[in-house]
């Protein structure tokens, strides 16, 4: 399948997906930080396999909005 280098994104749903990639990357420092409170080493890789795919999404999605132009709005029909 052939992806397009670029393509149009509304700025709402632009600013959703950064919003989401900022929420993640949080999640993933608080997520790393509380991996020293840990006693069981299974939840211990559990935690740091979380940190991992938290911060593999937030790549993917930034990856993704580089790939992503605004789109221009339409111009408004007036009769």
């Amino acid at each position: 399948m052939n992806i397009p280098d670029l393509f149009e994104i509304s700025p709402r749903f632009r600013q959703t997906i950064e919003d989401r990639v900022t929420r993640l990357e949080q999640d993933a420092a608080w997520d790393e930080a509380s991996i020293d409170q840990l006693k069981n080493t299974d939840h211990i890789r559990r935690q740091k396999k979380l940190v991992a795919m938290q911060r593999e999404e937030a790549e993917r999605m930034r990856l993704f909005l580089e790939r992503a132009q605004n789109r221009t709005p339409r111009p408004s029909v007036t009769q």
